[in-house]
């Protein structure tokens, strides 16, 4: 079998290289500022404060209890407030909520809403509105996929799974302004699952009264410093200030868009046309080198808390109960390839699930100290102890969202298997949407490619996503073993034991591997020098509302 070495992956590249067909990069010149950034005094405003955002696919939807995907929680960062907000370099803050108290126990959060706080109808914001939400958010009717960010609060593992009433979730109203949450355990990282959209209010009456068209334009009432004007599917959503939010004086921006930007060579395209301010957050890899070179000042790169994987669907053939042949084909892989040639931002080759966060060391496969020529001599054994070889090769499929790094990976992972093992790998991409749902039915899928960013800063936003039965488990994996150790850390006090049992957790699915790690993320954007309030934080988590347009 042929061996994969840097030397001889460059018929692949070449083939990578010409995969963006119509949509190679034109170097031309760029369109520049036709005068001073910021006037005179480089602290000058612009007359026109319009935000342009590239946003990668559509939004899913823009409820904020059932979407998936990071663009629309982009969108949905602007719109709603939950009780606990986020600065810009990611330092919880208070949101709707103005303060809070933490009983001794860790067990009880006591809220006190601001008084000024309104929906962007001008209704109150009251306690009685997160009651509301987040019975909703856990409602097994409201089909929201992201249940377990709530798991700490009191009954609402058994609400999700329809066991017990709605009305049985530790949250009560204590007063108009004044919010209980009760929790089955001290949780450390409970603040920070409050930045998340599942937490997010929504206004009850606007959703009783349009039902499930309760977040079209001139239907969504919204809490946030954005109101939605216009979604024009496909193409872009368009938000205006919110003039009741209760911070609006120190909101600068007046309006803001989210443009559908799938296509990256097209998206660096209209940035230079000036039609973008600030790409999405994973430039067209092949094109970097240009950029380094002729944006320097405008390319920002920088941490980001996220996993790049493949997942395993190990419910059906031919990865159902073969952990041998799942290993093989994660031996196969050459990531730093991947990294180094595929994609050149930056990304760490990955033999772990969690990437680097705080107080906790991740953990790899067993033979992530290896060479890759040991590696891929392990994969033909196990290959061959999974019954496959030559006259039998595995015959399976690939399958990812519409995007061009997407594709030349799942090119460059397919010709590694092909070479190393003689695996048959086709490949298949579906629109963002259908791919999600395709997905989450695990009926037609058999390898897919997944990412998965953390919703707070701690190891457990990554290990809860695979628990038995979890909402977004797309592999359809379940263990005992697993399961047994996130619930000793979600329960534990001690940080130092905490992070231990979350280390044996990860080291539990590195060995069944119903997933194959590739790498972890970093961003990479470009960005208008006339864009102020730039910040960054590990978990990219921007909002619209501390951004301005200086003059230029």
């Amino acid at each position: 079998m042929t061996h994969w070495r840097l030397g001889t992956v460059l018929p692949i590249l070449t083939l990578l290289a010409a995969c963006g067909g119509g949509n190679e990069f034109d170097a031309g010149s760029a369109i520049t500022a036709s005068g001073p950034i910021g006037g005179d005094s480089g602290t000058e405003l612009a007359e026109v404060q319009v935000l342009h955002w590239g946003n990668a696919a559509d939004p899913q939807t823009l409820d904020p209890h059932r979407g998936e995907g990071v663009p629309g929680s982009n969108v949905q960062r602007d719109l709603f407030e939950g009780l606990v907000n986020e600065a810009p370099d990611g330092e919880l803050i208070p949101g709707a909520a103005a303060s809070w108290e933490i009983s001794a126990d860790g067990e009880t959060y006591t809220f006190k809403l601001r008084p000024d706080a309104r929906w962007s109808n001008g209704d109150d914001v009251v306690a009685e509105d997160f009651v509301y939400s987040l019975r909703r958010s856990l409602d097994p009717a409201t089909l929201s996929r992201y249940t377990f960010i709530l798991n700490p609060i009191l009954n609402a593992t058994d609400i999700a799974s329809g066991e017990r009433p709605i009305t049985d979730l530790g949250v009560r109203a204590l007063d108009e302004y004044t919010l209980e949450i009760r929790l089955e355990n001290a949780t450390p990282y409970f603040l920070g699952l409050l930045t998340h959209s599942a937490s997010y209010p929504v206004h009850r009456a606007s959703i009783e009264a349009h039902g499930e068209q309760h977040t079209r334009p001139g239907n969504l009432v919204s809490n946030g410093a954005f109101q939605l004007k216009d979604w024009v599917v496909q193409s872009h959503v368009q938000l205006v200030r919110n003039p009741y939010y209760w911070d609006n004086d120190k909101t600068i921006l007046d309006e803001v868009f989210f443009h559908n930007t799938e296509d990256k060579s097209a998206e660096i395209r209209r940035y230079r046309a000036d039609e973008l301010d600030i790409t999405y957050d994973s430039l067209a890899k092949r094109q970097l080198p240009w950029l380094r070179e002729n944006l320097p000042d405008e390319l920002v790169i920088a941490p980001y808390l996220g996993s790049y994987y493949y997942g395993f669907n190990v419910t059906q053939p031919p990865f159902k109960d073969e952990p041998e042949l799942r290993r093989a084909l994660a031996l196969a892989i050459d990531r730093d390839i991947i990294t180094q040639q595929v994609i050149t931002a930056g990304e760490i080759s990955s033999y772990g699930w969690v990437p680097p966060v705080n107080g906790y060391v991740g953990q790899q496969m067993r033979e992530a100290s290896w060479t890759q020529a040991e590696r891929e001599e392990e994969a033909r054994r196990l290959y061959a102890l999974a019954g496959y070889s030559d006259d039998n090769p595995l015959v399976t499929e690939i399958m990812y969202n519409t995007e061009e790094d997407h594709k030349r990976i799942a090119l460059a992972i397919s010709a590694m298997w092909k070479q190393v093992l003689g695996v048959a790998a086709s490949i298949l991409n579906q629109e963002w949407k259908v791919f999600l749902d395709t997905r989450n039915q695990m009926i037609d899928t058999q390898v897919y490619r997944a990412g998965w960013i953390g919703d707070y800063n701690d190891a457990f936003t990554f290990a809860e996503l695979f628990q038995s039965g979890g909402g977004l488990n797309n592999t359809g994996y379940a263990s005992e073993e697993y399961d047994e150790f996130l619930r000793l850390a979600a329960v534990e006090g001690d940080l130092l034991r905490r992070a231990e049992y979350l280390q044996r957790a990860e080291a539990v699915l590195l060995d069944d591997l119903p997933i194959l790690p590739i790498y972890f993320y970093v961003t990479s954007k470009l960005v208008k020098p006339w864009v102020g309030g730039l910040s960054s934080n590990i978990m990219d988590h921007n909002r619209s509302k501390d951004y301005y347009i200086l003059k230029h």
